[in-house]
């Protein structure tokens, strides 16, 4: 008997990224059934699945320059007492499916008696039971071919639990000993969450269907009512059983409130002698919430006074304790009194920054079914860079291009981890572009576009960088006729 499985638990299964699947599915090689794959389909597809090539059991080290997206964490298995809930989960199952086939076999073999003792009686009778005794010798006899995917699904229950989000649709899984809150940020979902250690009590959800089990304690108290509607603490808890649960996300920048945190500085070091990779780690007790690609207001006192600039956030929320930052000469030079603080040297580690925001509306649209290229400028790439993880981990967009323009020798100064990116990921692509200045660099962009690309219009495009730079790409899109709605932008 086929088996119906959704994208993701099939993209799971065979260890290959869903939106190969969906392009599959796009160009008719496998068929979806509302938005499910039939188990015989995926096997005539993959005619030589098997469990040990899946991947569902093998580490992975994390990616080159992702944090903790989806592609580039390390893959553990549950704790003991996990495994062993899930086990005995499915120990029960199979009970009762015996149960059942004993009941069966009770009431066919009362009803061959039955007919055994009428069939003097009447011909259709004993027909009737030549028939089922046919039927039974076919069954019986038969060495049908074991549905292997319906194996390693049962398999990848026990290794990983699914989770059906509702009403958004979203869907990810909890893997090793992750919390559920955890699982989502990983998969690029934006739960609505505070302190992610069980006091504020955002995050709680209601758990439709399935097990969960508490892993951290926690002092938010649920109410008698929450209780019996059966809400949960995501950050507290993980995901005994495949799961449906009902929770607010967010999905546009709207849906972020402002916040004030103070974090402190893990480290300082440079990307090149223009540039500062500033790590700023937040407390436990309280998080930023934020969107891939926005902003925030960063500030400290020194002897210099009150110093505060606006930049860009340059990591994915999948890691939401560590807050990344590419800070350049250039912004210093241009009057943004926390980089000259930096240049300076008055930022050490363990020093605590003040943190407002975030800011700004240069977020995917995690909606759109369309490839996605990024085009950046100089240290326009730093939003960028997190919105790369963040695609990445949401795992949809088909495929993924980045436009990097310098205006200096040089000036990407992570090309080697771009390139690794390219390397690692079937469906990303690194396009380094060089230009004069902001113009010319804007130019240069949009002409490797085209050439790369075989119809831009097709393509959403995420553009950061210096006005003269967007400027520039924007109207060189616009004139190719890109529709002005695909166009999102950053001045940086």
């Amino acid at each position: 008997m086929t088996q119906l499985l959704t994208l993701s638990r099939a993209a799971q299964l065979i260890g290959v990224s869903r939106h190969t699947l969906q392009r599959q599915v796009r160009d008719g090689e496998l068929v979806s059934q509302d938005g499910m794959i039939a188990s015989e389909d995926l096997l005539r597809r993959y005619p030589d699945l098997r469990l040990e090539d899946s991947g569902v059991f093998e580490p992975t080290t994390p990616l080159a320059g992702f944090t903790t997206a989806k592609c580039g964490r390390e893959r553990i298995l549950p704790t003991k007492e996990i495994l062993a809930q899930r086990l005995f989960g499915q120990s029960n199952e199979l009970a009762d499916v015996r149960r059942h086939l004993a009941r069966y076999h009770d009431l066919i073999e009362s009803l061959q008696d039955r007919m055994a003792a009428s069939a003097s009686d009447s011909p259709a009778i004993r027909d009737l039971q030549r028939s089922l005794e046919d039927g039974l010798a076919a069954v019986l006899g038969s060495q049908e071919p074991v549905d292997r995917v319906a194996v390693m699904d049962e398999v990848l229950r026990v290794v990983a639990a699914h989770v059906a989000v509702r009403p958004s649709g979203s869907e990810f899984f909890v893997e090793g000993s992750e919390t559920i809150l955890e699982a989502a940020l990983h998969a690029g979902l934006a739960p609505s969450y505070g302190c992610g250690n069980g006091n504020c009590g955002l995050c709680k959800a209601r758990v439709i269907e399935g097990e969960v089990r508490q892993v951290h304690a926690y002092d938010y108290a649920l109410s008698a009512a929450e209780q019996a509607q059966k809400y949960t603490l995501l950050c507290s808890h993980t995901a005994v059983s495949d799961l449906v649960i009902e929770m607010i996300e967010a999905v546009t920048a709207a849906d972020i409130p402002q916040q004030q945190i103070v974090a402190r500085v893990k480290s300082v070091s440079p990307l090149d002698e223009h540039t500062y990779l500033l790590n700023l780690q937040s407390p436990r007790t309280n998080r930023l919430r934020f969107l891939a690609g926005q902003r925030v207001t960063l500030g400290i006192y020194s002897n210099r006074g009150d110093c505060r600039g606006e930049h860009s956030i340059a990591s994915c929320p999948c890691d939401e304790r560590n807050l990344m930052f590419h800070i350049s000469r250039a912004q210093a030079d241009a009057g943004d009194a926390f980089a000259v603080a930096l240049f300076a040297g008055a930022i050490h580690s363990g020093d605590s920054v003040s943190v407002w925001g975030p800011y700004g509306e240069f977020v995917l649209d995690q909606k759109s079914p369309r490839a996605v290229a990024f085009v950046c400028c100089d240290t326009g790439f730093a939003p960028v860079h997190g919105l790369i993880e963040h695609a990445q981990a949401m795992d949809t967009a088909p495929e993924l291009a980045l436009f990097w323009a310098a205006t200096r020798p040089g000036g990407q100064y992570q090309a080697k981890q771009c390139r690794a990116w390219a390397a690692a990921l079937d469906n990303f692509h690194y396009c380094p572009v060089a230009g004069a200045d902001q113009a010319s660099a804007g130019r240069a962009a949009v002409e490797r576009l085209q050439a790369e690309t075989a119809d831009p219009k097709d393509w959403d495009f995420y553009l950061a960088g210096g006005e003269t730079f967007v400027d520039a790409v924007r109207a060189g899109l616009l004139a190719v006729g890109v529709a002005a709605e695909r166009i999102v932008a950053a001045v940086t």
